[in-house]
């Protein structure tokens, strides 16, 4: 297959990315604005005249989508208008920015199958592969995955939240392994220990895609020096921790985020999440004084009242998806009502946080959100975001989209005291 043509005029963008969940993508903008590169996120594929604005504006666009939930058979039809897209603008990088804990299978969020596309897409050389994120607690080391819970790290087939997850458990570390019962296509890995000229292993690679390793910071800053030196177009996978890398590689003049916004009022969030972390916040918001409930699958209305009560009153609020049936359309469900309750309180919260990567995406969509940007970065790797729309009811809204494994204990009660 030949090389894709040259695309029909270049930006001044580095990097493009499509981010296979919401919050992950919103993961990629902070990891670069720590290095001082600019960014923006838009919610789906823009048109292009939106698309090329930003690209001429900032270093790093993102277009954060749902892939990583769906049906192999689905995924094309997801990322190729975006990868298509973020090609033509001409960066050097085109980044599918994956979960660091590889969520995927060969019938759900298939990253095989995205390595298949990038190549026919971008261009049919060896895909670098970075999953690990040292300072998230993810590290890789000769091609095995590792992941921290609760201060203990263990092989990613035996994490607890990640051995049992209810669409993609992992039942295998070898990152290789792992991906290539994906794909026909060859995966192999490159170990630390061989990262002395990693730039030329890369490109003489006989592998479709290559899984790199990082145990610190350090070994992610060499992979991203090897990525960003590579002939352009790059295609590349990763996680957060790949950004961090290329940023590291060649950073600007970084400026601090700020921690907090002027934001005032309760919070509602919604939870899509089912993660034994998210459970603990819930539980702690609960004792903080939060009313905590069920999401509602019979009485929308009655919910939002309950809502609206409450959060008049000052109280924050917290809806759960522990009532969810057990069905084929139970996350679209659960979006559907949470998206709900967010509009129908947005006058009374305009800071929400929702809950679960892949609730996450689905919300922001039904919200009909076009794009976001960074407000504040108040701890770690949590990110609040300022939403973009054209209903001016949403425009504005703050949102922090949460991933089940993310946060302190105290988080949530953490977001509704910023800034009081």
């Amino acid at each position: 297959m030949s090389e894709p043509t040259v695309p029909l005029a270049a930006t001044t963008m580095r990097v493009g990315y499509y981010g296979d969940d919401f919050t992950g993508s919103v993961d990629v903008l902070l990891q670069f604005a720590r290095h001082g590169w600019s960014g923006r996120l838009f919610v789906g594929v823009p048109d292009a005249e939106r698309l090329r604005e930003a690209a001429s504006a900032h270093d790093v666009v993102g277009i954060a989508g749902i892939a990583r939930s769906l049906p192999t058979a689905r995924i094309e039809a997801e990322v190729r208008p975006a990868l298509e897209a973020l090609r033509a603008l001409g960066p050097r990088i085109v980044q599918y920015k994956a979960c660091s804990t590889a969520d995927s299978s060969p019938s759900i969020g298939s990253i095989g199958r995205v390595v298949e596309l990038g190549r026919e897409i971008i261009g049919e050389r060896p895909v670098p592969m970075l999953f690990a994120q040292p300072d998230f607690g993810r590290y890789t080391v000769f091609g095995t995955h590792f992941a921290a819970e609760n201060g203990v790290i263990h092989r990613l087939d035996r994490q607890p939240t990640m051995s049992t997850h209810p669409s993609t458990p992992m039942h295998e570390a070898d990152l290789a392994r792992h991906i290539g019962a994906q794909t026909s296509l060859p995966i192999g890995g490159i170990p630390r220990t061989a990262y002395a000229g990693l730039g030329e292993s890369l490109r003489r690679s006989p592998q479709a895609a290559v899984v790199l390793d990082a145990l610190d910071n350090a070994d992610a800053a060499i992979v991203g020096r090897a990525v960003l030196d590579a002939p352009a177009p790059v295609f590349a996978i990763g996680s957060g921790g790949l950004s961090w890398g290329i940023g590291a590689a060649d950073p600007g003049d970084a400026v601090a985020l700020p921690t907090s916004t002027p934001s005032r009022g309760p919070v509602l969030a919604v939870s899509g999440s089912r993660s034994a972390q998210t459970r603990r916040q819930l539980e702690h918001a609960k004792a903080a004084g939060w009313l905590v409930a069920p999401l509602s699958f019979t009485d929308q209305a009655a919910q939002i009242a309950l809502v609206r009560a409450a959060l008049e009153t000052g109280r924050s609020v917290a809806l759960t998806s522990d009532d969810a049936p057990a069905a084929s359309d139970t996350l679209e469900r659960i979006a559907t009502i949470a998206a709900d309750a967010i509009r129908g309180a947005a006058d009374l919260a305009r800071r929400i946080i929702v809950a679960g990567g892949d609730t996450s995406g689905r919300v922001t969509r039904l919200l009909g959100v076009t794009s976001l940007e960074i407000a504040a970065n108040p701890i770690g790797n949590v990110v609040l975001l300022r939403a973009a729309s054209d209903d001016p009811d949403i425009d504005g809204l703050e949102l922090l989209l949460k991933g089940g494994q993310v946060g302190a204990e105290t988080l949530f009660d953490d977001i509704r005291s910023l800034g009081s």
